[in-house]
């Protein structure tokens, strides 16, 4: 019988290797790029606003020379891309492939904004915004499969909390449609905890049942019913709460402190699940469910329940994501409205490796890219507007294919647990 050597300490993994090898080529065609393309073609400064009209510590503007700055990249680029050649560089390569990406980034953004004004700081709060609804899809998947259920229904769950928002919202008011979006989040919620936990339903096959009926029944109703009575589709919409001396910070105040209660909803969950998961006993009995469940029950937890529950508490947290689209951005409900995002979150999450924090890192980058297509259409970049639209998808494919590296996902995650 022959026995496989274990790898030396030290040594390099082949798939570890190749991939250093393809994110080297990557980094170094980015270099080419930023010099060919933001270098050669760039004339003048850039102007990047760091003050909003209604701040009262006016700051002056960020001003880039574009043909620099893009030479500039190009040349830690290539530093970058020349070192995953080297020996030992298979160890950095989602980092040497994440901060040149943003490297990237910051290049083309000097490029389009070469020889006009930019309002950098409009933008981050943009990116912030919009990055909410991701977030807390991203945290309702945390929390379904820390315990074992891939949630596959998130979009459908903040398509379910957006329409509930908004017609709810526009007969009793915001508070009554944001509590009734939280309540229809949870319930669906608890329907997917009830097929896959107690059903033992194929978990991909239950939660796209869930985003199919969800998209049927509010396009129905949308088109047979809100059409028809325009009163049950004008909602409020949660307006700006400024933090007081917090929000006239520069920079920082706009972006963080002058936010609806979205944006300090998804904060705060943020945080609370963090401290569940990690720093409480019931936390930790969920993240053993999620791992071990036979384990967990040979030490008296019910697992059942505790995948009830987490389930449930994710779809509440995916329904007050969905009730942002409505009560926190244009006040009416309008078909498939969420456009993808549930599965963005989903992406987040991994990207995350099933952390909170982690899921609402990956949000921002989302949220940014998201943003970035806003106002690239604003200053009339050259780029094609179908391709701008695409911006959020592209870094969807870009950081789940090219930096998640070796994410593992619960052990138990998706696996039906049968009681013995």
């Amino acid at each position: 019988m022959t026995t496989m050597a274990p790898m030396q300490r030290g040594a390099i993994d082949p798939n570890s290797r190749l991939r250093a090898v393809i994110t080297g080529w990557v980094l170094i065609g980015l270099a080419v790029l930023a010099a060919a393309v933001f270098g050669l073609d760039s004339a003048g400064n850039a102007t990047f606003r760091l003050t909003l009209p209604r701040d009262l510590v006016p700051l002056p503007n960020l001003v880039v020379p574009a043909a620099p700055f893009a030479y500039f990249v190009s040349a830690i680029l290539a530093f970058l891309g020349v070192r995953q050649f080297l020996r030992g560089g298979a160890r950095w390569s989602s980092l040497s492939l994440g901060i040149g990406l943003m490297l990237a980034v910051a290049a083309f953004l000097v490029w389009t904004a070469a020889g006009k004004s930019f309002s950098l700081t409009g933008m981050l709060e943009s990116t912030l915004v919009r990055a909410v609804p991701i977030a807390l899809g991203g945290l309702a998947g945390v929390l379904s499969e820390r315990v074992g259920v891939v949630n596959i229904g998130i979009e459908g769950m903040l398509l379910a909390g957006a329409f509930a928002g908004a017609v709810v919202g526009s007969l009793a008011g915001g508070y009554a449609g944001l509590a009734a979006a939280v309540a229809v989040g949870g319930l669906f919620g608890f329907l997917l905890a009830a097929l896959v936990v107690t059903h033992r339903v194929d978990q991909i096959v239950a939660g796209v049942a869930i985003n199919v009926f969800v998209l049927g029944l509010t396009s129905y109703v949308t088109s047979q019913v809100l059409t028809k009575y325009r009163f049950l589709n004008d909602a409020p919409v949660f307006r700006p709460i400024p933090i007081p001396y917090l929000s006239d910070l520069p920079v920082v105040g706009p972006v963080l402190f002058r936010q609806n209660i979205f944006v300090y909803g998804a904060l705060i969950m943020v945080a609370l699940a963090t401290y569940y998961l990690f720093h409480t006993r019931h936390g930790l009995r969920a993240r053993a469910v999620g791992e071990h469940p036979e384990a967990a029950d040979t030490l008296g937890l019910n697992v059942f329940r505790i995948r009830y529950v987490n389930v449930t508490i994710g779809g509440m947290v995916a329904g007050f994501g969905g009730a942002w689209f409505t009560l926190g951005s244009v006040g009416r409900f309008d078909e498939g409205m969420t456009g993808g995002r549930g599965f963005i979150g989903l992406a987040a999450m991994i990207f995350g490796r099933w952390h909170p924090v982690g899921a609402l890192m990956a949000a921002l980058v989302f949220g940014f890219a998201d943003s970035l297509q806003q106002k690239l259409a604003i200053l009339q970049t050259p780029i094609p507007s179908e391709f701008l639209a695409m911006a959020p998808y592209i870094a969807t494919i870009v950081l789940v294919a090219g930096l998640i590296g070796r994410a593992r996902a619960p052990a138990a995650d998706g696996k039906p647990y049968i009681k013995d």
